[in-house]
C-alpha cells in the first residue's frame, strides 16, 4: 500500500524509491532539476579562473545507464502528479532533448513551452575550442496525452503583472545564483531564487502540491513554503539535505510575501469576452 506524502519536508534517499511509495497522483505538480550527466572525472581547471568543471559522481552515468534514469524517474513523476498537472524539467544541452524525447515519445506527454535561462554573468569557456555556455533550457509538459491535455496551470494575469503589463516571453534573465544564497552552503548546480520562485508562481495555485525529486539545496522548497504552497523534496546526498534544512530553517516563520495580485481589469476581461480577441 502506497504510503501518503508527508508534506513540507525535506527526504533522504533514492528519488525513485522514494516515488514508488507515493500514491497515483497524490501531487499536482513537479519541478525537477535532474542530473545533466557532464562531470567529469577529473574536474578541468584553467590558469586564469578559480572555476572547475564538475567532478560529481551523482551526475556521471554511461549513455544506457542515463537513458534508463531518465525514463524511469519520469514515469515515476508522470504516475505520482495528477492528470494536466505541470512537469518542468531542467537541461542543458547534454540531456534536455533526451528528456524532451522521453517526455513527447516514450510518454507520450503534450509539451506547452520551452523556456530558455539565459545567465548574465556566465562562467566562461575554459577550453577556447567552442561558444561560452550561458543558457540552461527548461520543458514545460502537461502530465496528459496531447489530445487530452486541458485546464493546466497557468497563471497568465500574474505572468503579465511581474513582466509590466506585458506578455511574458520565453527567455529569462538571472545572473549565477549569488554569494548570499549560498550562504548556508554550496551546490554546484544551485539556480537562482528568482528563477524558481517564477515557477512556483505561474505554474502552480496556493495550497497545490508541489514535487522536487532532486531538491539539492531546496531552492524549490523555500520559494514553495514562501508562497503558501506545499512540497514534498527528495535528495540522495545527507550533505546537500542539510544546506537545505539550514535555508528552510533561517526563514522567518509567517513572513511569506504574498503572490503579485492579478492584472486582469475589468476592460481585459471584456476583451476577452469579444469574439477573436486575443490578449496583449
Amino acid at each position: 500500500m502506497p504510503d501518503a506524502p508527508v508534506l513540507d519536508q525535506l527526504v533522504l534517499g533514492d528519488c525513485l524509491e522514494v516515488m514508488r511509495r507515493l500514491p497515483d497522483a497524490s501531487f499536482d505538480h513537479c519541478v525537477a532539476d535532474p542530473p545533466f550527466n557532464i562531470s567529469k572525472r577529473r574536474g578541468l581547471g584553467w590558469a586564469f579562473s578559480t572555476h572547475i568543471t564538475m567532478a560529481e559522481m551523482w551526475d556521471r552515468m554511461a549513455g544506457d545507464e542515463f537513458w534508463a534514469f531518465n525514463l524511469s524517474w519520469l514515469r515515476e513523476v508522470a504516475r505520482v502528479v495528477k492528470p494536466n498537472g505541470n512537469i518542468v524539467v531542467f537541461g542543458s544541452y547534454h540531456n534536455i532533448f533526451q528528456l524532451g524525447f522521453l517526455l513527447q515519445s516514450g510518454l507520450d506527454r503534450r509539451v506547452l513551452n520551452s523556456i530558455v535561462y539565459k545567465r548574465t554573468n556566465p562562467q566562461p569557456n575554459i577550453t577556447a575550442r567552442m561558444l561560452t555556455e550561458a543558457t540552461e533550457y527548461l520543458i514545460w509538459a502537461v502530465n496528459e496525452t496531447p489530445e487530452r491535455a486541458k485546464g493546466w496551470t497557468f497563471n497568465y494575469w500574474d505572468a503579465k503583472q511581474m513582466n509590466d503589463g506585458k506578455q511574458l516571453r520565453n527567455v529569462w534573465e538571472y545572473p549565477v545564483t549569488p554569494k548570499s544564497e549560498r550562504r548556508h552552503g554550496k551546490h554546484p548546480s544551485q539556480k537562482p531564487f528568482a528563477l524558481l520562485e517564477r515557477l512556483v508562481l505561474l505554474g502552480s495555485k496556493p495550497g497545490e502540491k508541489i514535487l522536487d525529486p532532486f531538491s539539492g539545496s531546496g531552492t524549490l522548497a523555500l520559494a514553495a513554503q514562501r508562497h503558501g504552497r506545499r512540497w514534498l523534496a527528495i535528495d540522495n546526498n545527507p550533505d546537500y539535505i542539510e544546506i537545505a534544512q539550514r535555508r528552510l530553517d533561517a526563514e522567518p516563520a509567517g513572513e511569506r510575501p504574498p503572490a503579485p495580485p492579478p492584472l486582469k481589469r475589468e476592460r481585459e476581461r471584456e476583451r476577452e469576452r469579444e469574439p477573436g480577441a486575443l490578449p496583449d
